[in-house]
C-alpha cells in the first residue's frame, strides 16, 4: 500500500486507485444541497407557524376563552348567534367569524 497525501492520491496494492477529495471540493459539492435544505427549512418553518395555529375554535376553547358553559354554547348555536361547522360529533367555530361577531357587538363608551 502506498499513500501519497501531497497529491491526495492513494494506491491500494496497485490494483485500485482511491482519490480523496479536498475540503474545497467537498464544500463545492455540498453547497447546493445546503442551500436547498436551508430553503426547505425556511418553508417548513413558515408553514408550521401558520398551520400549527388553528383557524377554528372548539367547544373547549369557547369555554376557556369566554367562560361559556356547554348549555350557553348549545343555545347560541340553536338561535343562530354562533355560526358553526359540524364534523361528526365535533363542532368547529371559525375564528374569523367569532372575531367578527365580537367586533359587531362591541360597545363603545
Amino acid at each position: 500500500m502506498a499513500y501519497k497525501l501531497k497529491n491526495i492520491h492513494m494506491s491500494l496494492d496497485n490494483k485500485e486507485e482511491l482519490r480523496i477529495p479536498t475540503v474545497k471540493t467537498i464544500k463545492y459539492l455540498l453547497d447546493p444541497i445546503v442551500k436547498k435544505l436551508d430553503h426547505l427549512d425556511s418553508v417548513i418553518t413558515s408553514n408550521s407557524t401558520t398551520s400549527s395555529e388553528s383557524k377554528y375554535y372548539r367547544n373547549s376553547d369557547l369555554k376557556k376563552l369566554f367562560g361559556f358553559s356547554s348549555n350557553t354554547i348549545i343555545k347560541y348555536r340553536e338561535i343562530g348567534l354562533l355560526p358553526y361547522t359540524k364534523i361528526g360529533e365535533i363542532f368547529l367555530y371559525e375564528k374569523k367569524k367569532i372575531n367578527s361577531i365580537l367586533k359587531e357587538n362591541s360597545v363603545n363608551l
